[in-house]
Parts: C-alpha cells; sequence; structure tokens
C-alpha cells in the first residue's frame, strides 16, 4: 500500500507548484499533492484539505491529520506523510521516498524528488492506520 502511496506521488512529479492548489492540471501544493497521491493511492478521505499550512498552527494541523483516519508513525517509512517546518512560519508537508522526500516545491515552482535525508525538522509522521510501527 505504502508502494502505491509512492507511485501516485511520483506521477505527479513535475506538476506545477500552485499555492493552495489542489487540481494538477492547475497546479498544486503541498496539501494538495499529498490529497491527491493518497486519493489515486486508494485512500480517498484520508489527508484532509482546507487549512492554511503558512502561518498555521501545527497542534492544530497535526490533529486534522490525526482525526482523518491516519495513525502516528515514530519512525517515517515508505509512503509515510510528514508534517515539517520548512521555514519561519511555515509548515510542510512531504511523502517519504526510498531514499528521501516527494514535495511540491515552492522555490522550484513544481513537484520533485529530493534525495537524501529530509532536509527539514519533522514535527510528526503519519500512516494508513493497517500498517504497524
Amino acid at each position: 500500500m505504502s508502494a502505491a502511496i509512492v507511485a501516485a506521488a511520483r506521477a505527479l512529479i513535475g506538476v506545477g507548484f500552485r499555492l493552495h492548489g489542489r487540481d494538477p492540471a492547475q497546479g498544486l501544493d503541498c496539501l494538495g499533492l499529498a490529497a491527491h497521491a493518497y486519493r489515486a493511492a486508494g485512500f480517498a478521505g484520508r489527508v484532509p484539505s482546507g487549512y492554511p499550512l503558512r502561518g498555521g498552527d501545527p497542534g492544530v494541523i497535526a490533529r486534522t491529520i490525526d482525526a482523518s483516519g491516519l495513525v502516528r508513525s515514530a519512525a517515517p517509512a515508505l509512503g509515510d506523510l510528514i508534517l515539517c517546518v520548512s521555514g519561519p512560519g511555515q509548515l510542510h508537508l512531504a511523502i517519504i521516498s526510498e531514499g528521501g522526500v516527494i514535495h511540491a516545491d515552492a522555490a522550484l515552482r513544481r513537484v520533485v524528488e529530493r534525495p537524501g535525508p529530509v532536509p527539514w525538522p519533522v514535527i510528526a509522521a503519519w500512516r494508513l492506520p493497517h500498517r504497524g510501527e
């Protein structure tokens, strides 16, 4: 199942970045990427939308994701959704891939797969409820 999430996210690599973007044809932000990848992998409704990550409250966002049906993960693994602090007052979602993360990069203006360790402090991680810790 986690491989399906990563494959769905990978299929979006190259899609343009758009703040508040929820449609790949128009562009995606990090929340749009996460929601679309989970939905395309068959997990509709797992990633909530409609709240801001810029200047948002990490606790509120974490509780919203907790309530979505995803479960917290102590050690992020393939296909997990992570919430990071990517800059002052800036929260960011990304999906763990083999050896990196897939995310909507505002600076590069597109969805990319970034190799290596997660470059931002990770606040929390979630996975599908049927996967073990």
